[in-house]
C-alpha cells in the first residue's frame, strides 16, 4: 500500500502499526530472555558440571542429562504410535458429523489444556501408589505420555486433515485400497506437520517440572533401570534453584537445556525438509 492508500483507510494504518509493534515487542522479549540466560549462565558453565556423578559440591548435570533423554524417547514411543493411529481413525476412518468424534475431540482438547500439576497427582496416585512403582522414571514416563498424547493426536489430526482429498481419490482411482492410501499416500504427506506435533510434545516433556517431581522423583543419579528414581533437567535446575545455594548452576543448567531444545528443533526441521524432497 501507497502512502496515499493509508491517508485514505487510516485504520489500515493503525492495524499495520499494531501488528508491526507486536511483532518487535515479540521478538524483544524472546531474544531478551535468550540472551539473560546466556549472560547468566554461560560463565558459570565448567567440566565440573558434566560429571558423571553428582555431589554438593559440583552438582553435575550429566544423570539429569541421561534422565531427560531417557523420559524423551520413552515417553514417545508410548504417545506417538497411539496418536497417530487416533488421528488416523479419526480423519480417515469415522464418518464425518459422528457425534462420538466431535466428544473425542473436545475431550482431547480438554485434556491439553489440564495444568501439569494434575496429572502429576493423577500419576503418584495411579502410578507410583495403586501400580505400585515408587517415584521411578517408568511412572514419570507414563504420566508425560498421557499429558503429551492430547497434543499429539489433534496436531497430527490436523495434519492428516491438510493433506488435499485430490490425493485420496487419484490412489483410489488407481485401484489403491483404504488402507494403502492412508499409508502410501496421506502419511508421508503429513509427516512435516505430525513432526512439527512431536517437536511441541518434546518441548513440553523436556520443560516439565510439576508431574515428574511427583513421580518420577528428584534423585540426581544415573539410573540403574526404568524403576529408578531420578530428575531431569528442568527437575534439576529446579532444585537448585530452591535451594539457593547454586543459583549460577541453575542458570549454567538453563542454557543447557536451552541448546538441547535448539538442537532438538533444529534437528527436526533438517528431517522434515528431507523428508519433503523426497515426497
Amino acid at each position: 500500500m501507497t502512502l496515499k492508500m493509508y491517508l485514505k483507510y487510516p485504520f489500515s494504518l493503525f492495524l499495520r502499526t499494531v501488528v508491526v509493534l507486536a511483532t518487535a515487542v515479540t521478538c524483544f522479549t524472546l531474544l531478551f530472555l535468550i540472551g539473560y540466560i546466556l549472560i547468566k549462565g554461560i560463565p558459570y558453565l565448567s567440566l565440573d558440571l558434566f560429571s558423571w556423578t553428582y555431589n554438593s559440591e559440583n552438582v553435575s548435570f550429566m544423570p539429569s542429562i541421561v534422565n531427560t533423554i531417557i523420559m524423551v524417547i520413552g515417553a514417545l514411543l508410548i504417545s506417538v504410535p497411539f496418536g497417530i493411529f487416533s488421528a488416523i481413525y479419526l480423519v480417515e476412518y469415522a464418518k464425518r458429523g459422528n457425534k462420538m468424534v466431535g466428544v473425542i475431540r473436545i475431550t482431547a482438547e480438554t485434556l491439553a489444556g489440564i495444568p501439569s500439576i494434575v496429572y502429576g497427582l493423577f500419576g503418584m496416585l495411579f502410578f507410583v501408589t495403586t501400580l505400585k512403582m515408587g517415584y521411578s522414571l517408568l511412572a514419570g514416563i507414563f504420566t508425560v505420555a498421557i499429558m503429551i498424547l492430547p497434543l499429539m493426536m489433534r496436531t497430527t489430526e490436523e495434519a492428516l486433515k491438510s493433506v488435499p482429498d485430490i490425493f485420496r481419490e487419484g490412489s483410489f482411482g488407481l485401484g489403491a485400497g483404504k488402507l494403502r492410501t492412508v499409508f502410501r499416500i496421506v502419511l508421508p504427506t503429513a509427516i512435516p506437520g505430525i513432526l512439527a506435533g512431536i517437536i511441541l510434545s518434546i518441548g513440553r516433556i523436556v520443560g516439565e517440572t510439576a508431574a515428574l517431581i511427583y513421580t518420577a522423583g528428584t534423585v540426581a543419579e544415573l539410573p540403574k533401570n526404568l524403576l529408578s528414581s531420578g530428575r531431569t533437567l528442568s527437575v534439576h535446575m529446579y532444585a537448585l534453584s530452591k535451594e539457593g545455594l547454586h543459583t549460577d548452576q541453575a542458570y549454567a543448567t538453563a542454557v543447557m537445556l536451552l541448546g538441547i531444545v535448539l538442537l532438538i528443533n533444529m534437528l527436526s526441521t533438517m528431517m522434515a525438509k528431507k523428508i519433503e524432497k523426497k515426497s
